[in-house]
């Protein structure tokens, strides 16, 4: 007989569209009207455009988007936005589902450049350059990044002096490596920078810093003291015009430093708020965090469209069975199940973490808070989700690829496009590995206001005396309870209590304080035994990064579990509930040999969690199409995909 699942009746499916309000969420209206945009036949996505061809028309959707008010949601409604961070961030995400150049270009003007104007500088500032900014007047650049120094911000090389006699800062790029590069908007459109450089007032160096400087003139013509240098064609993102900068004592106005955090007096006396340098300049950072935050929301729609395309093709292909039957679908397949519904429900629960994300750092710039506690919890989990966020769309996205076949090899299906342009992302607004240590540091230390003042090494030396006492005793008063009492382990349970979210969301939580305080204790060791601190850092980091990653599983399992708590009850909610369940049990899965080595689970109940798993995903097969439905991706971003299965 053929292999065949029932097709749920209509009592017990999820209606995709009652799915769909509840994850666009309290930003549905914003999204829809990004999804109308993106369905008109001239704004889908193609392919095959020369490089100026593409930049061009990518230049022509900004300016579109921009008059309609589309694109600085965020910036204050006296300068043509809406003061709205979240909604912002919502239109930027749905805008992954079409052409991602427009996408990155959208983030460098109003994201990046937009953002570094809106939150590094003062009235004067918004006042002379916001209202052309949100219009697409005045193209800009986020000019950072230099040749040399990567992540190591702190490091940067261009020098900004400031010459009291004129009243003027020179710009300079004093080494090749010094160079800004890969900078967005650079190489055609970009008409001011808003510079990184280290400050030098008075002979005497003040950190990194941001200025405004103007690189071409209204015509479009490079200024004096200003070299630019297409980076040519990428791997992807074609439509973004990416290029190098140098600056040969180019001279800015005392009013180009962007000064909310740091000003310079026409005399050259330098004051600043903030006291500490270390401080003062994680603090600059910490404001241009919607960036990062964007780029894995973004992540997240772009692999939805990838599995919105393979998800339909194996409802429609069909391939092998019963001798003298009808052909079994590819989604009857258990592998083909296991290789698309398990990065579904991931891609579910990165959506709700993202949520979540977005809903706090609303309210953290609405409310103007910059509380270091506040500031450094929405700095770790910003740098986690979005790390995770970004690998989850690079392997997802290659395994709808290979899971449609000669299909997903066709560059009108999308997947050429899609793969090419969102790699970049795992390195995009900090690399994913560097960020992952970020987050363990910070739940290493806590960020304490101690830190304020320490190095790399200060931090592992404090981290080392200090943090050590409250995480190992509270791992250890943890451990010797579920020593005690076998009701406390989750292992331990009837294996029908597998598939309950709170037994898995427990073991999550379970791994990611051992992890934490077996990291805490191995730097301590290592320091009482009288190592350098570096060493110490260098032999541990495997562990510290394993402390960042588990973290980040755990928040986003309890992230999902709340966003199923409050859907209300009915087959959507059971879906969710299925989804969520998946989830857990699929990443407890990938783990399975670390809860074995530490008495988690035996070999029994980890064979148990496979059969679990795979009993998740026969329960949602027969909702697969309804659940990448719900999704919402415009017909018109989804490419040839609803032709392919005739491949």
């Amino acid at each position: 007989m053929a292999v065949t699942i029932p097709t749920p009746t209509p009592q017990t499916a999820a209606d995709p569209l009652a799915l769909q309000r509840f994850l666009d969420g309290r930003y549905a209206g914003t999204r829809d009207a990004v999804r109308g945009w993106l369905d008109l036949p001239q704004n889908a996505p193609g392919d095959g455009l020369t490089l100026e061809a593409h930049r061009a028309q990518v230049l022509d959707w900004a300016r579109e988007l921009a008059a309609a008010g589309r694109t600085a949601l965020g910036f204050p409604v006296e300068y043509g936005g809406q003061g709205d961070v979240g909604a912002s961030i919502a239109a930027f995400e749905t805008l992954a589902w079409g052409d991602l150049s427009l996408l990155v270009k959208i983030g460098v003007q109003f994201g990046l450049f937009g953002g570094a104007v809106l939150h590094l500088g003062t009235a004067t500032h918004h006042e002379r350059y916001l209202a052309d900014i949100a219009a697409l007047r005045l193209p800009g650049c986020f000019a950072m990044t230099e040749t040399g120094h990567g992540s190591n911000v702190q490091a940067l090389e261009t020098t900004a002096t400031y010459d009291a006699a004129a009243d003027e800062f020179v710009i300079h790029t004093p080494t090749e490596s010094a160079r800004k590069d890969y900078i967005g908007n650079a190489a055609r459109d970009g008409r001011m920078a808003a510079v990184f450089a280290q400050l030098i007032v008075g002979d005497e160096g003040r950190g990194v810093h941001a200025l405004l400087v103007p690189i071409r003139d209204e015509q479009g013509e490079v200024l004096p003291g200003v070299r630019i240098e297409d980076c040519g064609a990428k791997l992807g993102l074609d439509g973004v015009d990416n290029g190098r900068i140098w600056f040969d004592h180019v001279r800015v106005p005392r009013e180009a430093l962007l000064d909310r955090y740091a000003q310079v007096r026409p005399d050259g006396t330098y004051f600043s708020p903030i006291e500490s340098s270390t401080k003062r300049f994680f603090t600059m950072l910490g404001t241009l965090i919607q960036g990062r935050v964007s780029v894995g929301g973004a992540s997240m729609n772009a692999t939805k469209v990838a599995l919105t395309i393979a998800i339909r093709h194996g409802l429609e292909r069909r391939q092998f069975g019963v001798p003298g039957e009808p052909e079994a679908l590819l989604m009857d397949y258990r592998t083909h199940q296991r290789r698309l519904l398990i990065p579904l429900a991931h891609t579910y629960a990165l959506h709700f973490a993202q949520a979540e994300l977005v809903d706090q750092l609303h309210e953290a710039f609405s409310s103007d808070g910059d509380g270091d506690l506040e500031r450094r919890e929405l700095e770790t989990l910003a740098a986690g989700v979005k790390a995770v966020s970004t690998w989850h769309a690079t392997s997802t996205i290659q395994e709808c690829r290979e899971a449609c076949g000669g299909a997903g090899y066709l560059a009108g299906n999308r997947f050429a496009a899609l793969k090419a342009d969102t790699d970049v992302f795992t390195t995009f607004e900090g690399d994913n590995t560097v960020l992952i240590q970020l987050a363990a540091k910070n739940l290493l230390t806590g960020f304490r206001d101690d830190l304020g003042e320490l190095d790399p090494l200060g931090t592992a030396a404090f981290f080392a005396g200090q943090v050590y006492e409250t995480v190992a005793e509270r791992t250890a008063i943890r451990e010797l309870l579920t020593r005690l009492s076998d009701d406390l382990r989750p292992g331990r349970k009837d294996e029908g209590e597998l598939l309950d979210r709170e037994t898995g969301l427990e073991l999550l939580r379970w791994r990611a304080e051992h992890t934490l305080g077996g990291a805490a204790r191995r730097l301590k060791g290592g320091f009482d035994a009288g190592r350098d601190p570096f060493s110490v850092l260098v032999d541990t980091q495997d562990h510290v990064f394993a402390v960042g990653r588990v973290w980040v599983d755990q928040v986003v399992g309890e992230a999902f579990s709340r966003a199923v708590d409050r859907c209300p009850a009915g087959p959507e909610r059971d879906a969710l509930d299925t989804l969520c369940s998946l989830y857990i049990l699929s990443t407890i899965e990938a783990d399975r040999g670390w809860y074995q080595e530490h008495g988690r689970l035996s070999s029994t109940r980890s064979k148990a969690v496979i059969k679990a798993v795979n009993a998740l995903c026969g329960r949602l097969r027969p909702q697969a199409g309804e659940l990448v439905e719900a999704f919402g991706v415009p017909e018109g971003a989804l490419g040839d995909a609803r032709r392919v299965e005739g491949v």
